[in-house]
């Protein structure tokens, strides 16, 4: 799907299958759409655009990723696991060794150099450039999300920043809570890169700059939420999981490039030391975030294309538009794991755990006691130390049918023996814990537990059909003539 450049290409793609309606019917942006959408996504439903959003002139796309097709489309694949085969294989590129390995190992690196992030000197995302008074927030059709909310939110952002001291690009999907006209609330968790950099700056007594971008190629919106190690670029991640370079252009106020086709640019700064109460907000996990103090982004610029489209996003209970973003994440990621951890056989982040408070992974067990490593393993693994519980399988159980692992899982532990308790990091917006960021974690071993582990009693089969009878059986079945329904 080379030839989808931006938001605009992906908005045509998707109402040639179907996939999109256009609300021309006035409806508010403050809870209306929230609730339209809640309505939608939870039924498996299409991409919206509200072209009549009451109160404002632009239009407001949202369920943009609501289902795994569409999420896949959005990384140019027409399953995840298509777009996992894609990371895998540029994974396991290992330094060629003799010529011949050099000589066809040539067309996948000159691949890889065809998606480097590609500079520009004009952009479409600059078409109208305001300042001043002009740059003016309230133009955004910025949504009241949930009733207990502290004020309207920019939900789907791509929010870059640099580290003060490398210059290393970092960039992520920050919510944005609009104070007025000039300033907004930048929620930048103390694990999140962006958080570092605003520390390192302000402990110089520095500014840091910002530049949010809005729309763009949906693989560069989709790489903002990646788990990439800080460092890694994801713009080239958003390249390559696009199939060509992203184009960037120097911003107007800021010494930032940003994505020459986004939909807006909102450029400005961070004073260091100043901070103001944000939140609540209507979360990812089904629950508000308290309000807390975070910085102050002050903007210097607003650009934008002609005719802007503003994608957003809502969070709230499960199942959320993030649903099918988190498992692109747990698909694209998962061949990366398996490098460190030859072992691991798949993984599964349950949507209803809203990715953080379960993981189910299985392995092939090879060793007394390997569960638990896995588990510790896990734990001290990037983004996944913010797991609070690792639930470990044995490889002949499939991690993605969640009632096979309560069935099989369930059969195998005796709690007493298998659960295994830490601590840890969570994420800052879990609520149970008794601090911020702070918390106790679980592990069940769920493994079929061998002699060297303590187990002497004899280990059951699982019950199976032999191959003969359901061989015969397929041969017949057309005869029998009965219905087998529909779950």
């Amino acid at each position: 799907m080379e030839n989808i450049k931006n938001l605009r290409d992906f908005i045509d793609f998707l109402e040639s299958k179907g996939e999109l309606v256009r609300v021309r019917e006035a409806v508010d942006r403050d809870l209306e759409i929230t609730e339209i959408t809640d309505r939608v996504v939870k039924a498996g439903g299409p991409a919206l655009l509200f072209e009549n959003v009451k109160g404002c002139e632009r239009p407001l796309l949202i369920n943009l990723f609501g289902t795994d097709q569409r999420m896949a489309w959005a990384l140019g694949n027409d399953t995840l696991d298509e777009a996992a085969g894609r990371i895998a294989e540029a994974a396991e590129m290992a330094p060629p060794g003799d010529w011949r390995e050099k000589l066809r190992m040539l067309p996948k690196i000159a691949a890889l150099g065809r998606i480097l992030p590609k500079k520009v000197s004009r952009a479409a995302c600059q078409d109208v450039v305001l300042t001043g008074d002009d740059a003016d927030l309230n133009i955004l059709p910025a949504q009241l999300c949930w009733p207990g909310d502290g004020g309207r939110y920019i939900t789907q952002t791509q929010i870059f920043s640099k580290d003060p001291e490398s210059g290393a690009r970092n960039v992520g999907m920050y919510r944005v809570q609009i104070f007025d006209a000039k300033t907004c609330g930048m929620h930048w968790q103390m694990h999140k890169v962006g958080a570092q950099h605003h520390r390192v700056a302000e402990a110089k007594g520095e500014r840091v700059e910002v530049a949010i971008a809005l729309g763009g190629h949906p693989a560069m919106i989709y790489a903002a939420t990646a788990p990439l190690p800080e460092g890694v670029d994801e713009v080239l991640l958003g390249g390559f999981l696009a199939g060509h370079p992203i184009e960037m252009v120097q911003g107007v106020t800021v010494d930032l490039e940003v994505p020459a086709e986004a939909e807006y640019v909102i450029e400005g700064y961070v004073e260091p030391g100043e901070r103001r109460l944000e939140g609540p907000f209507g979360d990812h996990t089904g629950y508000y975030s308290l309000a807390d103090d975070y910085p102050v982004m002050h903007v210097t610029a607003i650009t934008h294309r002609r005719d802007p489209i503003y994608p957003s996003i809502v969070v709230g209970p499960p199942i959320q538009e993030d649903g099918p973003m988190g498992k692109a994440t747990e698909r694209l990621f998962l061949p990366l794991l398996k490098l460190q951890f030859p072992e691991l056989v798949d993984m599964h982040l349950p949507v209803e755990g809203v990715f953080h408070n379960v993981a189910i992974i299985s392995i092939r067990k090879r060793y007394p006691g390997h569960a638990r490593k896995m588990m510790s393993s896990l734990w001290g693994t990037g983004q996944m130390a913010f797991t609070k519980i690792v639930i470990v399988v044995d490889e002949d159980v499939d991690v993605q049918n969640k009632a096979e692992v309560f069935w099989r899982g369930t059969a195998n532990i005796d709690p007493k023996r298998d659960a295994v308790f830490a601590a840890g990091l969570t994420d800052v917006l879990d609520h149970a814990s008794d601090r911020m960021g702070l918390s106790g974690k679980m592990g069940i071993d769920a493994t079929r537990k061998w002699p060297e582990e303590g187990f002497t009693r004899e280990w059951p089969e699982v019950l199976k059909m032999s191959p003969e009878v359901k061989a015969r059986v397929d041969e017949i079945w057309y005869k029998l003539g009965i219905p087998l329904g529909k779950k």
